[in-house]
């Protein structure tokens, strides 16, 4: 079945017919056709376009077909050019010829503008939802880690000591940012296209402010020709996606990193890592790995759809048919990538002596050493150079700042005294980063209230 044909005195070209159609894709926007013809039936009645009646039996046999649809009973046939026409061809064999009158008012341009916007609302909640979950499972990790203290990294060298807490807290922070970037798009997406049919409106008396109230819409199009063709709500929500890839792209690397035999922070759990085909010792993180290399497939969904619709023209074009397949695949990446990093850090088991370990190399007090020097009354680019000497003294000699006798600390400045020995513990220096946001535990416990406080709304 075809929803057009009238003037053509040929069929399309089967190969015309294999590279055009869309249903082996949109067919998971049934659901959601199925919702928006209700609502414009209901509209149709109520401006009294069709009978009232008429009205009462598109809805019934639109249900009818949902729940066939739901359960198996009804099948969507391949050899359609799109689920809009199937779900018309389905409905004519369940009402007749009353199935004709659905589109009265409407053309598959706002149709499918408006499947979209149903089916990205929708999906836009779920991922909000598995977005909390995993900072749910981020809080609770961070909770279980207050006394935990480890090198904190700037250009992957060990730099200062922070608690494992408050870099378990930094993801949370971003994920937070990722929930609010996709409510922001929502609230953008969440306007009715129906009623501006293919691009100029329509001559028949509609209500769309009433189609918009019966799916939960704030509010209607205001130009006909803009709300057929406009794809922003898709590369705002593309856009969102892959910021959040790469926050997942980042703790990945970490939990790939930190599982090394070289770090050892991490142990992740048999269940989230996989083995070598020919080395049998080998416990490889693949989850993690894979989780950061799909931000590479959101990236090229957002960037396919930029690609797509940078150079199209007013109003509709079929270029937009593309638009579904890059938006699916974000969709279903990035809820997968959430749900395994929720699970892998919920079975992590962090090595804090592993941790503690590796604060004795590298010199992670430094700048506590140089704030102490501060303290007594130095300049601190003046302690800075200070602290740097000790720093070579002690990579000549081969030793540490707690090898140092008070002697030797002196005899680079007459400031330092016994008192020296107070700030070169990492955790002291760690729990003496009071300042708002630090990595005192007492700032990381405010963080976590913050968290859930907003997890609660």
């Amino acid at each position: 079945m075809r929803l057009w044909g009238g003037r053509f005195r040929k069929k399309p070209d089967e190969l015309a017919h294999a590279f055009t159609s869309s249903l082996s894709f949109d067919r998971r926007l049934a659901e959601h056709d199925i919702t928006g013809s209700i609502a414009h039936a209901r509209m149709l009645g109520r401006c009294k376009i069709i009978t009232a009646e008429e009205a009462r039996e598109l809805e019934a046999g639109l249900e009818r077909l949902r729940a066939g649809l739901a359960s198996g009973e009804i099948a969507l046939d391949p050899a359609s050019e799109d689920v809009h026409t199937e779900i018309e061809r389905l409905l004519g064999e369940n009402i007749g010829a009353l199935a004709g009158k659905l589109h009265t008012a409407r053309s598959r341009n706002d149709q499918v503008a408006l499947d979209l916007r149903l089916f990205l609302r929708d999906e836009i909640d779920a991922l909000r939802t598995k977005l909390a979950m995993l900072q749910e499972t981020i809080v609770t990790a961070a909770e279980a880690n207050l006394d935990t203290v480890l090198p904190g990294y700037t250009h992957l060298q060990r730099a200062q000591p922070v608690v494992l807490a408050q870099h378990l807290m930094a993801y949370c922070t971003m994920f937070q940012r990722d929930r609010e970037r996709l409510a922001d798009g929502r609230s953008r997406l969440n306007i009715c296209p129906l009623g501006a049919a293919a691009l100029a409106g329509t001559s028949f008396p509609i209500d769309p402010a009433f189609v918009a109230d019966q799916l939960g819409f704030d509010g209607v199009f205001s130009n006909s020709m803009d709300a057929v063709s406009d794809r922003d709500f898709v590369l705002e929500f593309l856009a969102a996606a892959a910021i959040t890839m790469v926050h997942i792209s980042q703790l990945g690397t970490e939990l790939v990193l930190w599982s090394s035999a070289e770090f050892g922070f991490v142990r992740l759990d048999d269940a989230w890592c996989t083995g070598s085909s020919i080395m049998p010792q080998k416990r490889n993180p693949d989850v993690a790995e894979l989780a950061r290399g799909k931000a590479g497939r959101v990236f090229g969904d957002l960037v396919a759809l930029l690609t797509i619709t940078k150079g199209l023209t007013l109003s509709y074009s079929r270029d937009l048919q593309e638009d579904k397949e890059a938006l699916f695949d974000a969709v279903d990446t990035l809820g997968g990538a959430l749900e395994v990093l929720r699970e892998m850090i919920a079975t992590a088991a962090f090595d804090a002596q592993r941790m503690e370990e590796a604060l004795q190399r590298g010199f992670p007090t430094a700048t506590e050493v140089a704030d102490y020097l501060v303290r007594k009354g130095l300049p601190f680019r003046e302690a800075h150079g200070v602290v740097g000497q000790v720093i070579t003294y002690c990579e000549k000699q081969g030793t540490s700042f707690e090898d140092l006798s008070v002697e030797e600390w002196r005899s680079f400045s007459r400031d330092f005294d016994q008192d020296i020995t107070n700030y070169i513990s990492p955790r002291g220096a760690a729990e003496a980063k009071a300042s708002p946001g630090g990595t005192a535990p007492a700032r990381i416990k405010e963080q976590i209230a913050a968290a859930r406080a907003l997890l609660r709304e």
